[in-house]
């Protein structure tokens, strides 16, 4: 009776101690995962004359679409400074990692939806005239890691 006793005690002891070991496993990884995300800042210049076209294309299409391919947008901006709001669109996209961020505009750009907004977008002449982007890692002391 002591030794199937003792063999129980023992069970539960390495059971709880798989658990403790799995759990802490499973908090390092997700915290991986979370020091993998990235954040792409971009700054487009829309081609003159053509900014509201470009918001348009955001606000009804682009913003849902890159939902749809796990793309999150943080938030969008206009400049302050008068040279730039006219023809200025800044936004930052939150990605899993650089390896999603790649994946999420791969999928993105042969996206048949995508495509045609993109040449209806651009019937009357083209709206974007450049694109900058920066893909950033929020540091340590950030608030939002």
């Amino acid at each position: 009776m002591k030794y199937k006793h003792q063999a129980s005690k023992r069970l539960t002891v390495a059971s709880s101690f798989l658990t403790l070991i799995l759990g802490f496993g499973l908090s390092m990884s997700a915290q991986a995962e979370e020091n993998d995300k990235v954040f792409e800042l971009r700054t487009y210049t829309s081609a003159p004359g053509k900014l509201d076209d470009l918001q348009s294309r955001f606000r009804d299409h682009t913003t849902r679409i890159f939902a749809k391919h796990g793309m999150k947008v943080i938030a969008y901006w206009t400049p302050t400074d008068p040279e730039k709001a006219s023809d200025t669109l800044i936004y930052v996209l939150e990605h899993e990692s650089q390896v999603a961020a790649d994946q999420s505009w791969q999928a993105f750009a042969e996206d048949p939806e995508w495509a045609a907004v993109s040449e209806a977008s651009n019937a009357n002449g083209r709206i974007l005239a450049k694109v900058v982007r920066e893909y950033m890692k929020a540091t340590d002391y950030s608030p939002l890691r």
